[in-house]
């Protein structure tokens, strides 16, 4: 009987072993992606800064910004959907700062029946975060430009069409009065961390396959235990 149910016990044990590593791992993860979270947050609510000549995508991701200059139009309008206010538009301007570049410069978020004060806004100062967004997918519309109704924020095509550097600030802080105009800061929020999940589903996957693996050998033994009697 040993020899009956030794393979199936070597390979069920075996089973179990990986499912619980692929758990433990998980966890691993999420102790790992908690600390980067924990640093991005503490990197973007640090003290501003001036902004850099030449900002690097990826070493001043997030990097708070303080620049100052001029605010101008035409203002673009990207769709959006905020959990607590439903759906509007995320204005996007670009802005002449002080020293002479042009760059871009996220508003904040109105709603579809908001009207929000126009462009010029002159000698103003913002305080934001540098950010890339990479947010087209294969979802995701065309924008809509003669309608001026965006679907995603790239960076590169809005620089484009506003004669900016692709250069994105989004706006914590402003020195003037751009009510109905809610700021929408950069967060960690949107940064998915869901390795306790996946961690729970291989610990119950372990479990499930542990609890068939003991079932197959009850009903392995069982009956020869009947024979015996």
């Amino acid at each position: 009987m040993m020899r009956r149910i030794l393979f199936p016990l070597i390979f069920g044990l075996l089973g179990a072993a990986i499912l619980m590593s692929l758990g433990v791992w998980q966890l691993r993860r999420l102790e790992w992606k908690e600390n980067v979270l924990a640093q991005i947050e503490a990197r973007i609510h640090a003290d501003p800064v001036a902004l850099p000549a030449q900002p690097d995508p990826d070493a001043d991701r997030f990097l708070p910004v303080r620049v100052r200059g001029d605010i101008l139009g035409p203002t673009i309008r990207v769709l959006v959907s905020q959990k607590s206010e439903g759906a509007g538009y995320r204005l996007i301007n670009a802005m002449k700062l002080s020293d002479g570049r042009e760059i871009l410069v996220d508003r904040g978020f109105i709603q579809l029946e908001g009207t929000p004060p126009q462009p010029p806004f002159e000698n103003v100062t913002v305080t934001g975060n540098l950010h890339w967004p990479q947010e087209r997918d294969s979802y995701t519309p065309e924008n809509d430009r003669a309608a001026n109704i965006w679907f995603a924020r790239e960076v590169d095509v809005l620089a484009q069409a506003l004669g900016t550097a692709p250069i994105l600030v989004i706006a914590r802080d402003t020195s003037f009065d751009d009510a109905p105009v809610s700021p929408l800061p950069v967060g960690v929020e949107g940064i998915p961390n869901d390795h306790f999940g996946y961690a729970v589903q291989w610990f119950g996957l372990a479990a499930v396959w542990t609890a068939m693996l003991g079932l197959f050998l009850w009903r392995q033994i069982k009956p020869a235990k009947g024979k015996d009697q």
